[in-house]
C-alpha cells in the first residue's frame, strides 16, 4: 500500500513536472514567435524608414545636382558653331570645331564647341557642320542706293563718268522712293554676301537709316554735302544745313546706325565749306567720310586751284582733327602716307572701282607698312558693279602682287584683316565689331565648305581670300539677330524687293528713252 501510494505520488509528481515542462516549452515557443514578430515589425519599420530616408536623400542630391548644373550651364540667346572659327584675334586666330555664345547681342564666350555647349544652353543653336564661322565683313565705302544705276554707264573715264552721267542721273532720278527701293536692294545683296557693316555716303540719309533699321544691318550714314545743286538741295547752304541737322538729331532705335558727315571731295567742296564741316564734326563728335586723292584729274584741279595736293590741302584745313574715313587715296606721296598714319586717318581701298574707272592703283602695301589704318570698300555699284566684298578681298590680294612684282605682299591674312578688324579700325567701329572676342557685338557669318572649289582644305585663311565667293555665305548675323539662315534671308522679302527695283528701273529706262528722242 505504501508502495502503491508512493508510486501514485511519484506518478503525480512526474505528471505534474511534465505538464510544467510542456508549459515551459510552449511559453518558450510563444516568446520566440513574439520576439520574431517584434523583430519583423522592427525590421519592417527600419526598412521603411531607410527607404524614406533614401528617397529624401535622392531628391536632395538631384536638387543639388540640378542647382550645380544650373550654376555651370548659363542661359544664352544663341550659340553659333563652326568647323573652323576664324576669330581675327591674334591670340587665338583659328579654333577647330569651335563655337560662340551670344547673349543680348554680345559675344559672351568663344572656344571649342564641346566646351561652349557644356557651359551654356541656348534658345537657338546654329550648327557648324561643314562651315567656317568668321566676323561679318565691313564695307568701308559705298553709295548703296546707286545699285539702281548698276550698268548704266560703263567703260568711261572717271571725270566723264561722274560729271556727264552720274551727277545728271542723280539730279533727275534720286528722291526718297529711289533711296528706299535702292537701299532695300543693296541690303539684300549685302546680307546675302556676308557684309554686316558699311559706310554709306548718299542722299536722304534719314530714309536710308529707316531701311537699315528694318533690314538689320549696321552702318555709318554720312550725310552728303556739295557746292552745287544735288538731289533735294539747291547748293551748299541747304545741303550742309541738312547734314548738320541729321547728325545732331538722328537717334538710332537699335544703336546700329551712326550719323556722320559726307562732304563729297576737295574738288567739289570749297576750302571754306570743308572748314565748316570740320568744325561741325568736331563739335558733334561725328565721323567724316570723303573721297580723297582718287584720280589724276583731281590732283590737277587741286594743284591748279590751291597749288597743293588733296591730302596736304585738307590737312591744312583742319579736317584731320576729326575721325576721317578717306575713300580711295590712290595718288599720294611718301610724306603724305606719314601724314595719314600720324593723323590716324582711316583709308578705304576700292580696287574694283579704281580699276574700272582707271583711277590707278593705291600704294596699299606701303601704307600698311607705315601703319596707316586700312580697310576695303566696293564703292557704289555704278562703278563696280556690285557690292561683293569677296571680290574686293581677292582683287586686293592679287592686284598688288602683280604691280609690285612681289608675290609676298598683301598676304591672305593681311587682306582678310582689312575686310574685318582692320576695316573696323579704319572706320572707327573696332570697339564694337571686326573680330570674334568676348565683349564685342555678335556680327557673324558662316561660309559653306561643301563646294568643289572649297575642297580640299589645307589653310582656311587661304580659302577665304583666294577660293570663296559671295554665294558661299549661308548665315548672316548682326547684333545677335539672324538676318539670313541656310541661305534664306529673313528680314527682307526678296521677291518684293526685286520687283520694286525692276519697276523703278523700268521708269528710269523709259525716262532716259524719252530724253533721248
Amino acid at each position: 500500500m505504501i508502495a502503491i501510494v508512493s508510486n501514485e505520488i511519484s506518478g503525480y509528481s512526474a505528471g505534474n513536472n511534465n505538464r510544467k515542462h510542456v508549459k515551459n516549452n510552449i511559453s518558450k515557443k510563444y516568446r520566440k514567435v513574439i520576439i520574431m514578430r517584434m523583430k519583423y515589425k522592427f525590421d519592417l519599420m527600419y526598412y521603411v524608414k531607410m527607404l524614406f530616408l533614401g528617397i529624401i536623400m535622392s531628391i536632395s542630391i538631384q536638387a543639388n545636382a540640378a542647382q550645380a548644373n544650373a550654376e555651370v550651364q548659363k542661359n544664352v540667346d544663341l550659340i553659333v558653331q563652326g568647323r573652323y572659327v576664324v576669330t581675327m584675334d591674334p591670340e587665338n586666330p583659328v579654333i577647330e570645331n569651335g563655337a560662340v555664345a551670344v547673349k543680348g547681342g554680345v559675344i559672351v564666350a568663344v572656344g571649342r564647341s564641346d566646351d561652349i555647349t557644356a557651359h551654356y544652353t541656348a534658345s537657338k543653336t546654329v550648327t557648324g557642320k561643314d562651315r567656317i564661322l568668321l566676323p561679318g565683313l565691313i564695307n568701308g565705302h559705298t553709295h548703296t542706293a546707286m545699285v539702281m544705276f548698276r550698268g548704266m554707264a560703263d567703260d568711261l573715264a572717271f571725270m566723264t563718268w561722274l560729271k556727264e552721267y552720274i551727277f545728271p542721273m542723280e539730279g533727275q532720278f534720286v528722291d526718297p522712293e529711289f533711296i528706299e527701293v535702292g537701299m532695300n536692294l543693296a541690303c539684300l545683296e549685302m546680307i546675302r554676301g556676308g557684309t554686316t557693316s558699311f559706310v554709306d555716303m548718299y542722299f536722304y540719309p534719314e530714309k536710308g537709316a529707316e531701311v537699315i533699321e528694318s533690314c538689320g544691318l549696321r552702318a555709318i550714314m554720312a550725310a552728303p554735302a556739295i557746292d552745287f545743286p544735288s538731289p533735294g538741295f539747291k547748293g551748299w547752304d541747304d545741303s550742309h544745313g541738312a547734314a548738320v541737322s541729321f547728325v545732331k538729331n538722328y537717334k538710332s532705335k537699335s544703336g546700329r546706325v551712326i550719323a556722320g558727315f559726307g562732304p563729297h571731295s576737295p574738288y567739289t567742296v570749297s576750302p571754306e565749306h570743308l572748314g565748316q564741316v570740320s568744325d561741325a564734326a568736331l563739335a558733334l563728335d561725328a565721323p567724316i567720310s570723303i573721297h580723297l586723292a582718287e584720280d589724276r584729274a583731281e590732283l590737277a584741279q587741286i594743284k591748279e586751284r590751291y597749288d597743293s595736293t588733296p591730302i596736304v590741302h585738307v590737312e591744312g584745313l583742319g579736317l584731320f582733327r576729326n575721325k576721317v574715313i578717306a575713300a580711295h587715296v590712290v595718288h599720294l606721296t611718301a610724306a603724305e602716307i606719314k601724314i595719314l598714319a600720324k593723323q590716324k586717318v582711316g583709308v578705304i581701298h576700292n580696287p574694283t572701282s579704281n580699276m574700272k574707272t582707271a583711277a590707278g592703283v593705291s600704294p596699299v602695301p606701303e601704307m600698311l607698312k607705315q601703319g596707316v589704318r586700312m580697310g576695303l570698300g566696293t564703292d557704289g555699284a555704278a562703278s563696280n558693279n556690285d557690292l561683293n566684298m569677296w571680290e574686293e578681298i581677292r582683287l586686293a590680294a592679287l592686284l598688288h602682287k602683280g604691280v609690285n612684282y612681289d608675290p609676298t605682299v598683301m598676304s591672305a591674312p593681311t587682306v582678310l584683316r582689312m575686310a574685318t578688324i582692320g576695316g573696323a579700325e579704319a572706320v572707327g567701329l573696332d570697339h564694337l565689331v571686326g573680330d570674334i572676342v568676348v565683349g564685342k557685338r555678335a556680327d557673324l557669318i558662316q561660309m559653306d565648305l561643301t563646294g568643289a572649289h572649297m575642297t580640299p582644305l589645307y589653310d582656311v585663311i587661304s580659302h577665304l581670300v583666294y577660293a570663296v565667293s559671295g554665294s558661299d555665305v549661308v548665315t548672316t548675323i548682326v547684333d545677335g539677330h539672324i538676318l539670313m539662315e541656310n541661305g534664306k534671308i529673313l528680314t527682307l522679302d526678296t521677291e518684293k524687293v526685286r520687283a520694286k527695283a525692276n519697276a523703278l528701273a523700268g521708269r528710269i529706262t523709259q525716262a532716259l528713252k524719252d530724253a533721248n528722242k
